[in-house]
């Protein structure tokens, strides 16, 4: 019984701090990553990790002030994680296309409409593993993914060219970068 009791009272005080400061500390991670929904994502975030630790924070000196804190690292990890995205989809998509001597041929212009119309991450995957010949790993780190969804990608990805262009063209196409 003492036990619900204590989960009561916590419970109970957890809900008040909730009440008292929630919309400032969505309003601090307004102010700190500029985007209203992701506020109030940071916000929630923020006290489901404090009511995790409401029994050590409750007794705090200062429990508003290390909520700020918490909101202020959640807002910091957001900005810097939509700053290395913002980075990788500037630097697969700034890359100039190769020049060539003559005009593309229809072979080439199959190849970018299939490419085209993967979705992002496998075409990613299929480019940087094959056009730019990036190991698994190098393009895991570019991605930002793990080697797995490098691997699983990339399969995905060649299996959707080989049903688009036919596996013989796309057999050429992984030969003829290998032999440069």
């Amino acid at each position: 019984m003492l036990l619900d009791d204590a989960f009561n009272d916590a419970s109970v005080e957890f809900h008040d701090f909730f009440e008292r400061h929630y919309a400032e500390l969505a309003r601090l991670a307004h102010l700190l990553t500029g985007e209203t929904d992701a506020a109030d994502d940071i916000a929630a975030d923020a006290l489901i990790a404090l009511w995790q630790r409401w029994d050590r924070l409750r007794a705090a000196e200062h429990p508003l002030a290390y909520a700020r804190g918490v909101v202020a690292n959640m807002a910091r990890a957001r900005i810097r994680s939509a700053i290395r995205e913002r980075r990788r989809v500037l630097l697969f998509w700034s890359r100039s296309p190769e020049k060539t001597s003559g005009p593309d041929v229809a072979a080439v212009l199959d190849v970018r409409e299939a490419l085209d119309r993967l979705p992002f991450r496998k075409r990613a995957c299929v480019v940087l593993r094959h056009a730019f010949d990036l190991s698994e790993k190098d393009t895991a780190a570019a991605l930002g993914i793990s080697v797995g969804t490098v691997k699983s990608q990339t399969s995905k990805g060649m299996a959707e060219l080989q049903r688009a262009l036919g596996a013989e063209a796309v057999g050429e196409l992984v030969a003829g970068r290998r032999n440069r």
